[in-house]
C-alpha cells in the first residue's frame, strides 16, 4: 500500500487522516475500528473500490453512519457518480496481502515502478491538509472545497434543564408507574433518567476585508459546511442552527444566503449579499453592531463564538477592546482564529491583537485545512488551545 512516490507508512498516513475526517462527522471511528480498516486494506487491496468496501464494513457501526461516510468518501478520495462496485468474491473466497509497495508490471512482465493506487489520490489530499490556503493553485482549491464539503461544526455540549431516559441516573417516577400498569402491577424494573446535553450555539465572525482576501472564500465554504454538516447529538433535541457574519466596513448577516444546500449557489448568494467584499476594516465598529443588534437579544449569551480575522483594524483599536470584553462578558467562550498566527516569527502585537486578546478564551491558527480541524476540535471542548 503506497502513494505515487511513498512507501507503506504514507498510505498508512493516509488511510488515518481518513478515518479522522470520518470523526469530524460523528462516525465514531476509533482506534479499534481503525486498525480493522487498516487490516481490511491490507487484505482487500488498494483499489478505490477495496479502500471504499474495507472502510464501509470496518468503519461505520450503524445505518446512520453510510450516509456520513459516502460523503466523507467522496471528498476524500475523489467524487464520483455512483459508489464503488462491490469487491467480487471467488468461490471459495480467497484472501490476498497487498506487498508493501505495489509494482505495476509491462507487457513482457518487467516491473516497471511502483502502482499508483486509487489511495495515492487522498496523498495529495493528506498533505492538502498543511498547505497555506493562500498559497493554493486553482485545481488545489477545487480540491479543498471537496474536503471543506464534508467537514462539521459543533459546539461544546451543555447540560439542559430536560432530562433523557437512561440505564444510571435518578428514577423516573412516571416512567416506571407506566411500566407497573403495563404489567398489571407486577413488580417491574425501575426506569431511570439522567440530565440531557446539547451542543451550545456556534456564531461564526468573518473578517472579508482586503487583508483576508486570500483565505476569504474558502473561510465562507468553512461556514458553509458548519451550518449543514450533520454530526450525531448527545440528545434528542435538534443542534442550534450556527450563525454566520460578515465583518468588514460593516456587519452583514449571511445565515440565510448559507442555506442553500449547494456550496457554489451558496457562495453566489453570499456574495451577492456582502457589499463590502474586499475593502476595508472595521473590527470595532462592526463587532459593536454585532452585540447591540444581535448579541444583547441573547444569540451570543452561552454560545461559542468565533472571529476568524486577521486582526488588522484601521479603526479605533480602544473601541475594538472595549467591544471584545463585551462580547467576552456574554460568550460561553470566544475562539479567535487568526490565518497569519502559523507564519514564523509572528507576534500578535499589531493594535488590533493586541487589544483583544485579554478577552479571547482561545487563540489558534486558521490558515490550513488542519488548522480548521484544530479549531472544530477546540470548540466542541475536544482540544485546548
Amino acid at each position: 500500500m503506497a502513494g505515487e512516490r511513498g512507501g507503506r507508512g504514507d498510505g498508512v498516513a493516509v488511510l488515518v487522516g481518513f478515518a479522522r475526517t470520518l470523526r469530524e462527522l460523528g462516525v465514531p471511528a476509533g482506534a479499534e475500528r481503525l486498525q480493522a480498516f487498516l487490516g481490511a486494506v491490507d487484505a482487500l487491496g488498494t483499489g478505490r473500490a477495496d479502500v471504499y468496501w474495507a472502510g464501509r464494513l470496518t468503519l461505520c457501526g450503524s445505518a446512520e453512519d453510510l450516509a456520513h461516510y459516502d460523503r466523507a468518501f467522496a471528498a476524500y478520495f475523489g467524487d464520483r457518480t455512483a459508489p464503488p462496485p462491490r469487491p467480487r468474491t471467488a468461490s471459495p473466497p480467497r484472501v490476498r496481502v497487498a506487498p508493501a509497495a505495489a509494482e505495476a508490471t509491462g507487457d513482457d512482465g518487467e516491473r516497471t515502478g511502483p502502482a499508483a493506487p486509487a489511495a495515492a489520490r487522498a496523498g495529495s489530499a493528506e498533505v492538502l491538509r498543511h498547505r497555506d490556503i493562500a498559497g493554493l493553485s486553482a485545481a488545489e482549491r477545487a480540491e479543498l472545497h471537496r474536503l471543506l464539503a464534508a467537514f462539521a461544526l459543533r459546539g461544546e455540549h451543555r447540560r439542559t434543564a430536560r432530562r433523557r431516559p437512561a440505564r444510571r441516573g435518578a428514577v423516573d417516577p412516571r416512567r416506571t408507574v407506566r411500566e407497573l400498569l403495563r404489567g398489571g402491577g407486577e413488580p417491574a424494573a425501575l426506569r431511570r433518567r439522567a440530565p440531557a446535553h446539547r451542543p451550545r450555539r456556534v456564531v461564526l465572525l468573518l473578517d472579508v476585508s482586503g487583508s483576508m482576501s486570500p483565505y476569504a472564500d474558502a473561510l465562507l465554504r468553512f461556514a458553509h459546511a458548519a451550518r449543514h454538516g450533520r454530526v450525531r447529538a448527545r440528545s434528542r433535541e435538534a443542534a442550534p442552527a450556527t450563525e454566520v457574519f460578515t465583518l468588514g466596513t460593516r456587519l452583514t448577516r449571511v445565515t440565510r444566503p448559507l442555506s442553500h444546500r449547494d456550496p457554489d449557489a451558496a457562495m453566489a448568494a453570499a456574495g451577492a449579499a456582502v457589499p463590502d467584499w474586499s475593502g476595508g476594516t472595521r473590527l470595532g465598529e462592526t463587532l459593536r453592531a454585532f452585540l447591540d443588534r444581535w448579541g444583547q437579544r441573547g444569540l451570543a449569551r452561552g454560545a461559542v463564538v468565533v472571529v476568524l480575522s486577521d486582526g488588522w483594524e484601521r479603526g479605533d483599536v480602544t473601541l475594538l477592546g472595549a467591544q471584545a470584553r463585551r462580547l467576552h462578558r456574554l460568550a460561553h467562550r470566544v475562539v479567535w482564529a487568526n490565518p497569519r498566527k502559523a507564519r514564523p516569527g509572528y507576534a500578535p502585537l499589531a493594535g488590533g491583537m493586541a487589544a483583544v486578546l485579554p478577552h479571547v478564551d482561545a487563540f489558534v491558527a486558521g490558515h490550513s485545512l488542519a488548522a480548521l480541524e484544530r479549531l472544530a476540535a477546540v470548540v466542541r471542548g475536544a482540544a485546548d488551545a
